[in-house]
């Protein structure tokens, strides 16, 4: 750099005043970016305060965690109106109105709340919830009894895989009775029905395991023809669901690691270190995304195997095409296929998305709720992440020196 030289050996840049003020004034900024603590004069200040590098981490990190209890609160509360909405419309075998668009379904909330309380919508809620323990429980058990693998991640070989997928269809074979009680307890209408107890569950869960064979009820389909079309509707979401979202994530951590490398703060490590928020943040994104999709591609089949547990149960829902009445289920499915074949041919191939609207606004719902954290969270965690002062860094006394020669 082109100028005059004193002691210190570095050039003094053009225009700067060369009277005594002013070369003490330098001299005295000099002294403070290597270590000195002579204050500067009011007319000469130097580059604002460095942020913390950390911080928009640690800001990331706190709005993954928050989404991640947001969603699965959402998941497993706040979704269960919309879930009774579709079930009663899945069920529903004379339904005239599919209600496959939202809209449809609005009006008809609104005489049902009417007509009934404001719990009309939440009922099974307890039996849901237990079912879903029972099933975590159930996993637990028989990981601790045969040493298969619980969780995929635990998995490093192909027989590991193979025992884990075992253990899913051995838990969703178990809880598929009390499934069944559960989705009569989500569906029946509370003014035609007397409203369950919270265990009711097992009682009638229990039932339909003594009755093995062929059942006492009517036109009620023994447990064995429900089981397996019930574990294979659960386990090949599960197996979609996975590869959906590695698919998913490898083509998220492609694009942000392009991006950081093409950011000047492109470090090698930090792209490999799994505690990055980024990571987890590509994680929960890829989740979201597979959770949506594979509700969406799998809705036919589960309006199949919902009608399959219905089926001789006796159960009176409340009549969606108007929402001020009640009817009756009455089916005589002989099982999937027939199920499949007689939905189709009275009713067309939009028979296996009764409800689909429903469906729609739990999603909406889900993904708003997510966002709203989001901007929540964000907003807290700024409001309360202060700026932190310069350090004696090298990036710090860079800058520093940066601002200082230009």
């Amino acid at each position: 750099m082109a100028g005059f030289s004193d002691y210190t050996g570095y050039n003094r840049p053009y225009g700067l005043d060369p009277n005594r003020e002013t070369n003490d004034l330098y001299d005295t900024r000099f002294q403070q970016i290597y270590g000195y603590h002579t204050p500067l004069t009011e007319e000469f200040q130097g580059p604002p305060l460095v942020m913390d590098d950390n911080t928009a981490e640690d800001n990331n990190a706190y709005v993954t965690t928050a989404i991640s209890v947001a969603s699965l609160i959402t998941e497993n509360l706040l979704s269960h109106p919309f879930i009774v909405l579709r079930r009663q419309c899945q069920v529903h075998n004379s339904l005239r109105n599919y209600h496959i668009v939202p809209y449809t379904l609005l009006p008809v909330v609104v005489r049902l709340h009417r007509r009934q309380d404001v719990t009309t919508l939440w009922k099974g809620i307890g039996s849901t919830c237990i079912v879903r323990g029972l099933n975590l429980a159930v996993e637990d058990i028989v990981a601790k009894g045969t040493g298969w693998p619980k969780e995929i991640s635990k998995c490093g070989s192909v027989l590991q895989f193979l025992q884990h997928i075992t253990l899913k269809c051995v838990s969703l074979a178990v809880i598929t009775p009390f499934y069944s009680a559960s989705l009569v307890e989500t569906v029946q209408s509370d003014i035609a029905s007397d409203k369950p107890a919270i265990f009711d569950v097992f009682r009638e869960g229990f039932m339909r395991i003594l009755e093995w064979g062929t059942p006492s009820r009517g036109r009620m389909l023994p447990i064995w023809a429900i089981v397996f079309p019930t574990v294979a509707l659960g386990i090949s979401k599960y197996l979609a669901h996975l590869t959906l979202k590695n698919i998913t994530i490898k083509i998220l951590r492609f694009q942000q690691r392009h991006k950081h490398e093409l950011s000047d703060s492109y470090n090698l490590d930090y792209n490999k270190s799994s505690s990055n928020p980024l990571i987890e943040d590509i994680n929960l994104r890829a989740n979201i995304f597979s959770f949506i999709t594979m509700e969406i591609l799998f809705y036919p089949i589960e309006t199949i195997v919902h009608r399959l547990h219905i089926q001789g149960t006796r159960t009176i829902i409340d009549n969606l095409d108007t929402g001020t009445s009640v009817t009756p289920i009455l089916t005589g499915y002989e099982g999937f296929m027939d199920c499949y074949n007689t939905t189709i041919a009275r009713e067309g191939v939009a028979g296996l998305y009764k409800g689909f609207g429903a469906l729609v606004l739990q999603l909406a719902a889900h993904l708003a709720i997510i966002k709203l954290t989001t901007l929540v969270v964000s907003e807290i965690s700024n409001l309360l992440k202060p700026a932190k002062s310069p350090t004696n860094s090298e990036d710090s006394v860079h800058s520093q020196q940066k601002y200082l020669f230009n």
